[in-house]
């Protein structure tokens, strides 16, 4: 009886180390590969901060219309595969879970759109920050992909980052605001007006391109109604709307109708390359 008690605590011991090991591995592996923190737990997380991955990515959406062709969860689609390839080309980044809520106008007309203040916004990235910096992280990046919120100056976004870097400087803890994957929709938009595309904003030509590159299955734009994805036209600067002309009141802001994987690809490369270099720039 006591030598089989033995060979059972041997035996124990052993299953025990091997799981262990196999945990240890399968750990080491995610901190590798992985860089979507909601898709690991806690070992494999650990193991990739061990690793070097200590930039944390918190990156806000926001639910609101998009006109008549793209889906209302239209910014977390575009923001969360951007931030996990920020991520991997950074090669030191994790990306929190995606914010759905942030500043937007909301109307029983063209319903979908939720409005967070931007008060509570900023109350929620620094707790978000926080929260990374409590977590171990030695670097935070705050970055959004709808305009509301970010404002003159970086809006609530820098005023977060500002508040929780001063409280953590003296650890050595880094938190930034990187607008550069949002301010090179402006870029964008001058270059494709320059070669003869109209001008268009919310539900236009930007949004709906990048929607088309990323739309692998056929749920993120209703691409049957592309062909009358027009919208109110986009005014030049000081230009007041013609009062007597009946407006489209669709969601959309100027033209759609050329919307392509093309120019979504073009566009999603320039937001990719320009928020990595300011990422690296403001981190050294």
């Amino acid at each position: 009886m006591r030598k089989f008690a033995i060979t059972a605590v041997a035996f124990a011991l052993l299953a025990g180390s091997q799981f262990a090991a196999v945990s240890t591995a399968h750990a080491a592996a995610a901190a590798t590969n992985q860089v979507e923190m909601e898709l690991m737990t806690w070992p494999e997380l650990k193991a990739a901060m061990a690793a070097g991955k200590t930039t944390a990515i918190i990156y806000t959406g926001g639910t609101e219309q998009r006109g008549p062709q793209n889906v209302i969860g239209g910014h977390q689609f575009m923001g969360k595969p951007l931030a996990l390839d920020i991520a991997r080309k950074l090669g030191n980044a994790i990306v929190f879970p995606v914010l759905p809520y942030t500043p937007t106008g909301m109307s029983k007309d063209l319903p979908g759109s939720i409005n967070l203040s931007a008060d509570v916004l900023q109350l929620v990235l620094e707790q978000l920050a926080e929260g990374a910096v409590v977590n171990g992280f030695k670097n935070v990046v705050l970055m959004g992909d709808s305009g509301g919120g970010q404002g003159p100056n970086g809006g609530v976004y820098a005023a977060a980052a500002k508040k929780v870097a001063e409280k953590h400087a003296a650890e050595g803890v880094k938190v930034i605001f990187a607008d550069q994957s949002y301010a090179v929709n402006n870029e964008f938009l001058k270059q494709i007006v320059a070669e003869g595309y109209p001008m268009s904003t919310h539900g236009g030509i930007p949004d709906t391109s990048l929607m088309l590159l990323l739309d692998k299955d056929g749920t993120l734009v209703r691409k049957d109604l592309l062909a009358t994805a027009l919208g109110d036209p986009v005014l030049p600067p000081g230009q007041k709307p013609d009062p007597n002309a009946k407006r489209v009141n669709n969601g959309i802001s100027g033209d759609a109708r050329r919307s392509s994987v093309e120019l979504g690809k073009r566009l999603y490369d320039m937001k990719l390359n320009a928020a990595v270099t300011q990422i690296q720039s403001l981190l050294k």
